[in-house]
């Protein structure tokens, strides 16, 4: 057993069974980390080489004596590069914030995983201060996907996703203001869960959006996810029964937005993995929702992500703003054209617009929809600003309704072998993360 795409519970069993050590595991996860011919360079922008070791030679002496304290005891996980870590600079992937103050402490959502007995092995590089969905740092590189190196791995969570397909880790944890766990977890084909906001503290990792910004897991299974989302929400770490996909009441807004100009490869296994959950016995409706027509003209001033960032990076734009990259310097400084009226206006027709999609879709268990309309772009596709931008709309456009929702979503791979990756996302009410986990495992399995 070995660490390359397994999961936390076959890791975990490996440990518990003496088939494979936490100190074997790091060893591993840390060579291919180290490897020249690897994406180590690109997905960490920090590693943690004797941390690690000595975390995991601490996790295997509890082992011997009994004591686990999770089933993520002794497993390596990595961390997006706007986490707190004390005595540590968090640098959020720019270079703008090489002279700010070190961490005073852990970021609640890492404190927590350390006391779990993870182990922490490195920071993971992103979209400079998380404001894209492509994935591209001109500071620190760009890793590239696992199905073809010149592709975009997707974003914020660039480092992350690339961290835990390379097998470099066991999980990676990220954040998702409009999709940024969810998005990359999708191109590179791997599970992403997007917990409502509320679940997991936000105390030490820097924002993007106060109002969206949630924190989620990456992994290689929804148990993976659901395991770690646990354990960040300050819970027991145990996985929520399977729900079985038998009698699961499914909906599809077609008509939507959300099915505008999908690639031709994602409508293609999206439409496969329809029939797969019609075949597994779920009840998998079209159900127009055309209240989702009113969201474009809700955000048509930006949305709450502009003017939250531009109110935390007013001071540090001023300062050193050419020090960005100068894509998203652009898009936080549009953040001071919104008037306090359009943001109380904002808030006031979001909650009736939760009110409105929740009334329509009460009858069924949850959504289904393509995670991201594309697969991964070249990132040579990105070279021009009006691409870049064109394309950053298109991917962000479908998971970061769930933010908007103040939902949960979970992406899960629902590609062939040799296939670009595609996600399947499930899209749960406000508060209903554990049904929408059990319900996700039920489906898993149909794709296995």
């Amino acid at each position: 057993m070995t660490g390359q795409r397994a999961t936390i519970l076959q890791l975990s069993e490996a440990l518990d069974e003496g088939r494979l050590t936490s100190r074997q595991l790091i060893e591993e996860s840390l060579a291919r980390i180290a490897d020249p011919a690897g994406e180590g360079a690109r997905s960490f922008v920090r590693v943690y080489p004797e941390t690690a070791r000595a975390a995991a030679d601490a996790q295997d002496a509890l082992r011997k004596t009994g004591y686990k304290p999770s089933p993520l005891a002794g497993l390596p996980v990595s961390i997006k590069d706007l986490f707190d870590v004390a005595g540590e600079r968090t640098l959020a992937g720019s270079k703008a914030l090489d002279d700010a103050q070190p961490a005073a402490k852990d970021a609640v959502a890492i404190a927590r995983l350390k006391a779990a007995g993870a182990v922490i092995i490195g920071r993971t590089n992103m979209t400079e201060f998380a404001f894209s969905g492509v994935g591209i740092n001109p500071h620190y590189g760009t890793p590239g996907n696992p199905f073809d190196r010149k592709r975009i791995p997707g974003g914020s969570s660039s480092g992350a996703a690339v961290s835990v397909a390379d097998g470099q880790c066991t999980v990676g944890i990220g954040t998702d203001t409009g999709g940024s766990v969810r998005i990359p977890s999708a191109l590179c084909g791997l599970v992403g869960f997007k917990p409502t906001q509320y679940r997991v503290p936000r105390e030490g990792a820097l924002p993007l959006s106060t109002t969206l910004d949630s924190i989620g897991p990456l992994g290689n299974s929804v148990a993976c996810c659901a395991i770690t989302d646990a354990i960040m929400a300050g819970e027991a770490a145990l996985v929520p029964p399977v729900a079985s996909a038998r009698g699961l009441r499914l909906a599809i807004p077609r008509g939507s937005f959300l099915f505008d100009e999908l690639d031709a490869e994602v409508a293609a296994a999206f439409e496969r993995a329809c029939n797969t959950l019609k075949s597994g016995g779920a009840q998998v409706d079209d159900l127009p929702i055309p209240e989702l027509a009113e969201y474009a003209a809700i955000n048509s001033k930006g949305g709450f992500s502009p003017p939250e960032a531009y109110a935390w990076h007013a001071d540090l734009l001023a300062r050193r703003g050419d020090d960005y990259d100068q894509r998203v310097r652009l898009r936080i400084s549009g953040g001071n054209k919104m008037v306090a009226a359009d943001y109380v206006r904002l808030l006031e027709d979001r909650a009736r617009f939760i009110a409105a999609i929740d009334a329509r879709t009460a009858g069924y268990d949850a959504l289904i929809v393509p995670t991201v309309a594309v697969i991964a772009p070249p990132i040579a596709a990105f070279k021009e600003d009006a691409d870049f931008f064109r394309l950053n709309g298109r991917i962000l456009r479908n998971p970061s309704l769930v933010n908007f929702l103040d939902g949960c979503a979970i992406t899960l791979p629902i590609s062939h072998a040799g296939e670009a990756p595609v996600g399947l996302m499930l899209i749960g009410r406000h508060g209903d993360d554990k049904r929408l986990l059990s319900m996700a495992a039920g489906i898993e399995k149909l794709f296995a």
